[in-house]
């Protein structure tokens, strides 16, 4: 059948997930048929038909069993189409079913397919999961002494499949590694090629050598019929989208990669002035000094074969134990970034090609320096910048490793205060080591505005610019520098009046931020002592910490996608409650507004089976996923539930469109609630993210307790334009006025049934917006962590009535263009 592919294990019954009757795998169907899986013979059918045995020959028998508890249904939705006695081919239909009838019937629709159990036989070559189409190899029977495959032969005959790749960011590290974990049943060398070059497909670093995009077309090669499965195997798993299917309007045959491009770097015409690419914001005075890193001096020649290989696996087995721990307390971008270098040192074809190297007599470091500098080179001159910035990564691992083979350990990284850091590069492991009491700032001749460099400066709060080229390279060492990196430059010996305004406005932005934090247990109020609540969007406990330290009331917007995302399985309630009740302790007792999980389109989770759709952003997505996996839903909601004190933690719907779906998930929170005896009244709101949802956000709010709208997705819904589409990403603006229309229709419409309006969308962490959005109504603005000081600042200074002014001439507007440009003129 076609679905998604799990462990038996998974299998929510104890009489299949314990192997009671035997092995085998289980489905999650997207369409109501069941095929069968070889010719045999129907030995026994279910009177309800929900479940069949077929005799496969050699006295095994194969049982599939369409949902649990199904046979409580009586048969209903169930349409047999075959006999007991009758002979069946592979691919004949079984049983026809009404998936929305079992879906909405049973606890589960999850099919079981299982070698009913016998001595001497079993399972091999089993399918490593994923979506799966009818017709796809599942698994083979091995009886005691005859085995059915064999180890591929390298000699044997070749099998191969071309296939045009349909996900939308190509195969880029996640995709690769779940290609790699795919290959683990079989016993057979593949390799994937994109033209002329090819890499092993258990190599994560070599697949992404290749650069293979949307639309490319790819050869999938192996020899002898394990070769030939495996190849299959692969092939089905790529053609699914593995979870990030692009339109097929969009999969055409790729254009042959250009040469790399470098960011785009606008020259300035001042002569006191290098202009490069912002890869971190902000304004930073401050004094030149250079970084340079010193080369680690390494003896090429081995001194022997067994001597280098164990003196590279203890160095591999150190960094890794070193990374490991650092996992254990690291959150947000530097999580991710650890995890991909973890990955990266057991990538089988780095190590081969390391092992190769010590073969030829070469010395474990110099090994594994010729192992990976190709590959970074590779990925550097892959005309991908996206992939050419991961090439620091892998110089970052080449030197932890190196390092660690000749003993060498760098000296701590310490500057003078007030640095303002130069560099030929950065590595992701040396920005993570600065210090933001000493540098204020960094630049680089190279690097990329998307690197895992850039993303931890921005995290870090440090200003950064990169791609400056040799021109950075002039500047002399303790040199006075003004780093703009808003305005993309780099000012060298400002003159006084210029490091005069530039000081003046870091000073005011250092006494908004340290007036905030002084003052961050109180309400914010404007200047004629309106209540606005001023909270902060938060992904994890280190952001609610990092929250209450710069001034924010409470949490507006809890991300829960961060528990459910990159991950096999979902999230257990202990586990929820567990992660939820860490942030609200962090709060300290403030509002925790907690989304519900919002997954679907952009954000694929891949247990939770989802076909793939002509349109992403208009499918299944948001509450809509909760609605059609209820478990899912009603785990999450008990999770939530079970933060104390009680109402501390309050829900948030995403993606509402309907009055329908609001009742729904409220249905569901007041059975729980009865059931565990409480009480209290839990807060249950809706984000208005759909034009629908703000037209009628009058009815919403006669049934909601809060209205909170996401300004990102009412933007491109409002705009017909997909915020992660570049051909019209400049034409998207959340102060265009249609968007602010709608926004001052979802406030009218609260206030007709006395609920309060919130933003949590990128609007509520742009300044210029801040005094419109107050303007149109708005009581609760949900902002970046680092930005809450200075919209407390802002709002601070701002009283109601001037609000509503410029709101009401922002609504007159045009453009969104004129709407920024009054906005600028109404705060000078």
């Amino acid at each position: 059948m076609a679905g998604w592919l799990m462990p038996l294990e998974e299998v929510p019954d104890p009489v299949f997930a314990q192997h009671m009757l035997g092995d085998g795998v289980a489905i999650d169907p997207i369409e109501g048929c069941l095929y069968a899986p070889c010719d045999g013979e129907i030995s026994v059918l279910q009177p309800t038909g929900h479940a069949i045995t077929m005799r496969a020959g050699d006295g095994i028998e194969l049982l599939m069993h369409i949902g649990i508890d199904t046979v409580q249904l009586g048969g209903a939705g169930f349409e047999p189409q075959v006999q007991v006695g009758d002979r069946v081919r592979k691919g004949d239909v079984l049983i026809r079913f009404d998936l929305d009838a079992v879906v909405c019937g049973a606890p589960a629709v999850v099919t079981p397919v299982l070698l009913i159990r016998q001595d001497g036989i079993t399972l091999s070559g089993v399918h490593a999961g994923g979506m799966v189409a009818p017709g796809d190899h599942l698994f083979s029977v091995t009886r005691a002494g005859v085995h059915v495959e064999t180890i591929a032969d390298e000699a044997g005959p070749v099998f191969s499949r071309d296939v045009v790749v349909p996900l939308s960011h190509g195969i880029h590290a996640r995709p690769a590694a779940k290609l790699r974990e795919a290959l683990v049943p079989f016993d057979a060398k593949v390799t994937i090629a994109k033209g002329e070059r090819s890499a092993d497909a258990r190599s994560p670093v070599g697949l992404m050598t290749l650069a293979i995009k949307l639309g490319d077309t790819i050869r999938i090669e192996s020899h002898g019929p394990i070769g030939a499965k495996a190849v299959e195997t692969l092939a089905a798993m790529i053609e699914s989208g593995m979870g990030e299917k692009a339109d097929p309007t969009a999969i055409r045959p790729a254009a042959p990669s250009p040469a790399r491009v470098a960011p785009m770097v606008v020259p300035s015409g001042d002569p006191g002035v290098i202009a490069g690419v912002s890869a971190a914001p902000g304004l930073a005075i401050g004094t030149a000094r250079f970084f340079r890193l010193p080369e680690i001096k390494i003896d090429p020649r081995g001194e022997g074969e067994a001597l280098e290989r164990a003196r590279l696996a203890s160095a591999i087995a150190a960094v890794a134990s070193a990374i490991d721990a650092d996992l254990a307390h690291a959150s947000g971008p530097m999580r991710t970034i650890l995890s991909a270098h973890r990955a990266m040192l057991e990538d089988p074809e780095l190590d081969a090609s390391a092992q190769e190297a010590i073969r030829n007599g070469s010395s474990a470091a110099h090994a594994w320096q010729m192992a990976v500098r190709p590959q970074a080179d590779l990925l550097r001159n892959s005309g991908d910048a996206h992939l050419a910035e991961r090439a620091d990564d892998m110089v970052d691992l080449e030197r932890r490793v190196v390092a660690t083979i000749e003993g060498v350990q760098d000296a701590p990284l310490t500057f003078p205060a007030n640095t303002i850091l130069l560099a030929d590069d950065l590595l992701p492991s040396q920005v993570s080591a600065i210090d933001p009491a000493q540098v204020c700032g960094f630049c680089t001749v190279r690097g990329g505005p998307t690197s895992h460099v850039a993303i931890l400066a921005a995290s870090m709060g440090i200003p950064a610019l990169v791609a400056m080229g040799p021109a950075l390279r002039s500047v002399a060492e303790g040199e006075t520098l003004i780093l703009d990196s808003g305005a993309g430059t780099l000012r060298v010996a400002p003159s006084d009046t210029q490091r005069a305004e530039a000081q003046a406005r870091v000073d005011a932005r250092a006494a908004a931020l340290a007036a905030a934090r002084s003052a961050a247990g109180a309400a914010c109020h404007l200047a004629d002592g309106t209540r606005i609540e001023v909270f902060a969007n938060l992904a994890n406990r280190t952001d609610a910490e990092r929250a209450i330290a710069t001034g924010a009331e409470g949490c507006g917007l809890l991300r829960t996608e961060f528990l459910f995302l990159d991950r096999d399985t979902a999230p257990s309630v202990a586990e929820q409650t567990a992660e939820y009740q860490a942030i609200a302790d962090a709060l300290q007792g403030r509002p925790l507004i907690t989304r519900l999980l919002d997954i679907g389109g952009d954000k694929p989770a891949p247990y939770l089976p989802i076909a793939a759709e002509e349109n992403p952003a208009l499918g299944l997505r948001g509450i809509r996923v909760g609605l059609a996996h209820p478990q899912v839903l009603e785990d999450q909601l008990r999770a939530i539930l079970g933060v104390r004190p009680i109402g501390q933690a309050k829900i948030m719907v995403p993606m509402i469109a309907s009055i329908g779906e609001l009742r729904a998930v409220r249905a569901v929170l007041d059975r729980l609630c009865a059931e565990l005896g409480i009480g209290e009244k839990i807060e249950l709101g809706i984000m208005v993210e759909t034009p629908a949802a703000a037209a009628t956000a009058d009815l919403l709010a006669a049934e909601a307790d809060f209205l909170s709208i996401g300004t990102n997705d009412l933007t491109q819904y409002a705009l017909a334009m997909d915020r992660g589409n570049p051909a019209v990403a400049s034409g998207i603006d959340g102060l265009h006025p249609a968007v602010l229309r709608l926004i001052a229709d979802t406030c009218r419409g609260a206030a007709s049934q006395q609920r309060w309006v919130g933003v949590c969308g990128g609007l509520a962490s742009d300044p210029l917006a801040v005094p419109i959005l107050i303007g149109l109504g708005v009581t609760e603005l949900s902002a970046t962590v680092a930005i809450v000081p200075e919209v407390k600042a802002l709002l601070s200074g701002l009283t109601l009535d001037a609000a509503r002014a410029h709101a009401t001439a922002a609504l007159a507007c045009a453009t969104a263009a004129e709407v920024r440009r009054l906005a600028r003129e109404f705060q000078a």
